[in-house]
């Protein structure tokens, strides 16, 4: 992208730049924020306005990202890949640099063992996976430096031994010195009662005359030549074991930094990449923060020259801002903004031209979520007054030669705006040339956007295609400015108005009036009834859009009403079914343990008193067996409904969107449908909506069975026969039957189901595998049935 400096600083691009490099927190970043500029592949914008989209989300939903300060530790790796040793305050601002390295790593990648989701934020977590990680150098400095800049004691062993003599000599020597000084024979010598220290060496201040009193080294003396520094010859072997023991202390600092710096060297270059990637991030994350500062989002961005902000911004003014709707590309390439002066017509101007190249650096813009903006290869602004005193230009020269450049680099995929065109000369003259510009820009392809007062151009906008009018609204009732851009709608002088308001004579104004001339008086009438045709469109669209919000508010509410309505309704389904096992399993429970009671009594003499008890257990389990086939019967409209494949007329059915039973009318015809009667309407339904009754259920069987069931339990048949019956059936008619099977006493019993497809075979089959009371089974023999028989073998 084609961009000069001075485009950049009439749309105070450079203020934006310092407001997101404020956001950094470190130099490198703020480094990055302030070399950003608008880029010119539209790849390289999306991917710039993706990653802040990334951060921002990242930061709404996890803000204490650990992207703390650090260093610029740059200068550091390349001294230590020559070589050199690092200080222990360099070596902690490494560390720190390492840690923090670290942290963001884990921060945006997760914990890769417990299989962390990435694809949240890709950018962001493509670019932590350059984020390297160096535990043995990060460990290794902050256990040996600590505080500020400080080499810890246990450093090294060494050291340790080195600090712990040097301790034990200063103690020494400390116990000498205060004996000294406590001594009522020597304090008269001393100036103070205290032991200091000069050149390294403990020493006592003594009076200058008494020098001689107190046998010793002199090491310094007060600038007045009353006190001075003795080191007495009693300490003077200790103070230099204390020197001894500091040279050695100094020699193993130095081999443990030097240590340090080699750990660091080792990775020197990877620890670089990991700091750029480090800066990268925290730059990014800048315009994340920028964008939540601004209450911004990121826009669409096209290549076509179309531009359409929504409720724009501009993000430098301070206070209430009223936000700016414009758009160009669309319908017309060229927007004349026409009204009075202090409008806002500039700030309009610089809007657009500022949003614009915000969006091209990858930043979001303050405007509405479906703004959109062009990526442009050239900005042209003239803006302002330049008239500049040393090269003796006037403000209409200035301004010229600005345009004369712009005329010359202009192309079709150039934004031009320009801000009072053709001001600073004769008004018939200035209008000429402001429209015959904004004709060849036009004709070069260039979007553009000028402001003028010149009513002759807004005539011009009416007759050219591709040219809108537009101006910035003026309340005549407060004689003051509402900044709200009205397209369409060409800007008036309203001086007239503002004269009657103010109290001109009315005569004065009418004799005003009277002197424009025909043609003048026409236009204005003709701008005045476009403008009033323009007030009721609008009044009518917002209308519109009022009542399509509303439409749409509505359709959420229900929306969410039938969301709420089928949750609520799956939760009593849910409900019912936990419901219903519940007692299932309860009966089977009593079901068993009345079997087993029974099987006791049976074992036991035939006592009259015993047979009773039994009868009496038996009569029990009937009632839980009923009960418990009346549980697996599927309820009607609340769980396992039947479907019904067929109906015939007059049956009953049940119909789930009604919550009724009906009577079938007619039969389906060719496409399914079929009519029923449901209390006193008549419908038309499809066959697949009903679902069948429960007295619609076969009794194949049943009545058999239930006369045996009756019977003694030593007369009950060995064999039941459920042929046609379908697969539920025949389950349901199989577990009473093997119920009351086991509890006679029966060792083997024969399930007839006929050959067939072998479907009803596999489910009795699938069925007797899982029954408590079944030992095994198998086919029939020749003489038995064949495979139409499975003979059941019963546990004892």
């Amino acid at each position: 992208m084609n961009l000069n400096e001075r485009t950049l600083r009439k749309l105070e691009y450079d203020r934006i730049l310092e407001r997101l490099a404020h956001h950094c927190v470190s130099e490198m970043g703020k480094e990055m924020a302030l070399a950003l500029r608008p880029k010119g592949k539209l790849w390289q914008v999306q991917e710039g306005l993706s990653e802040t989209t990334e951060a921002k989300e990242v930061l709404r939903l996890r803000p204490n990202i650990p992207l703390a300060a650090f260093h610029d530790i740059r200068p550091y790796l390349r001294k230590t890949a020559v070589g050199g040793i690092l200080e222990a305050s360099e070596l902690q601002q490494v560390a720190s640099a390492l840690r923090i390295s670290r942290q963001v790593r884990v921060f945006l990648l997760g914990d890769e063992k417990k299989g962390d989701d990435k694809k949240s934020a890709p950018i962001l977590t493509a670019l932590a996976e350059g984020l390297g990680v160096y535990r043995e150098a990060e460990t290794e400095i902050d256990r040996c430096i600590v505080g500020e800049g400080e080499v810890a004691d246990d450093a090294s062993p060494e050291l340790l031994k080195i600090r712990r003599t040097m301790k034990t000599i200063q103690n020494r020597v400390r116990e000498k010195l205060d004996a000294l000084i406590r001594n009522p024979d020597t304090q008269k010598y001393l100036q103070d009662a205290l032991v200091t220290v000069r050149g390294d060496r403990y020493v006592v201040p003594v009076r200058s005359e008494y020098r001689s009193q107190i046998p010793g080294l002199i090491h310094d003396q007060s600038a007045s030549g009353a006190t001075v520094f003795i080191e007495p010859m009693a300490v003077v072997e200790l103070n230099n074991e204390l020197k001894r023991n500091q040279a050695a202390e100094r020699t193993e600092i130095v081999r443990i930094l030097r240590d340090l710096s080699l750990l660091v060297a080792r990775d020197a270059e990877d620890i670089g990449v990991s700091l750029e990637v480090l800066a990268r991030l925290d730059f990014i994350f800048a315009k994340g923060k920028l964008s939540a500062k601004m209450d911004a989002g990121e826009p669409a961005v096209n290549t076509q020259g179309k531009l359409k902000i929504r409720l724009g911004r501009h993000p430098l003014i301070a206070g209430k801002v009223v936000p700016v709707t414009i758009e160009l590309g669309h319908a017309f390439d060229t927007l004349v903004i026409t009204g009075p002066n202090t409008g806002g017509k500039t700030v309009t101007l610089k809007t657009v031209g500022l949003l614009t190249l915000m969006a091209q650096s990858g930043l979001h813009v303050p405007a509405e979520a479906d703004t959109e903006l062009s990526l442009f290869e050239h900005i042209f602004v003239d803006i302002g007054d330049e008239q500049s005193i040393e090269q003796s230009l006037s403000t209409f020269s200035s301004h010229m030669t600005n345009i004369v450049g712009i005329l010359q680099e202009v192309g079709p995929s150039s934004l031009v705006l320009l801000d009072e065109l053709g001001a600073g000369t004769d008004p018939t003259e200035g209008a000429a040339l402001a429209q015959a510009i904004m004709e060849h820009l036009l004709a070069r392809g260039a979007k553009t956007i000028a402001t003028t007062h010149y009513s002759e151009l807004k005539a011009f906008a009416y007759s050219h295609n591709r040219v809108e009018n537009a101006s910035v609204e003026f309340d005549v009732e407060t004689l003051r400015p509402t900044y709200r851009l009205l397209i369409g709608r060409p800007g008036r002088s309203n001086a007239f108005e503002i004269s009657l308001r103010l109290g001109l004579r009315e005569d004065v104004v009418k004799r005003s009036r009277s002197l424009l001339s025909q043609e003048e008086r026409d236009v204005a009438d003709l701008i005045e009834h476009l403008e009033a045709n323009q007030v009721t469109a609008e009044r009518e669209r917002e209308e519109a859009e009022r009542l399509r919000r509303e439409a749409e508010e509505l359709r959420r509410k229900l929306e969410q009403r039938e969301q709420a309505f089928r949750e609520k309704e799956a939760a009593i389904l849910e409900k019912a079914r936990e419901e219903a096992y519940a007692i299932v399993r309860k009966a089977r429970e009593e079901s068993d343990q009345i079997v087993r009671s029974l099987r006791e009594v049976m074992n036991r003499a035939p006592v009259k008193e015993e047979m009773a008890r039994a009868e009496s257990e038996r009569q029990r389990l009937r009632e839980i067996q009923n009960k418990l086939g009346e549980e697996r019967e599927p309820r009607e409209g609340v769980a396992g409904p039947m479907a019904l494949k067929s109906v015939k007329v007059g049956q009953t059915v049940f119909v789930p969107r009604l919550n009724q039973k009906g009577t079938v009318l007619t039969l389906p015809n060719p496409q399914g449908e079929l009519q029923i009667q449901a209390g006193i309407l008549k419908l038309n339904v499809k066959l697949a909506e009903l679902q069948g009754t429960k007295e619609d259920k076969p009794k194949i069987g049943q009545t058999e069975y239930a006369a045996m069931a009756r019977g003694k339990a030593r007369e009950m048949s060995r064999e039941l026969d459920f042929r046609g019956t379908t697969a539920d059936e025949a389950i349901e008619l199989v577990e009473k039957y093997l119920d009351d099977a086991y509890l006679a006493g029966l060792d083997s019993v024969n399930l007839i189901h006929g050959k067939g497809t072998g479907a009803l075979r596999a489910a009795i089959r699938s069925y007797l595998q899982k029954h408590r009371y079944v030992k095994s089974f198998r086919s029939g023999e020749h003489g038995e049935g064949g495979v139409g028989v499975t003979v059941v073998e019963l546990k004892g």
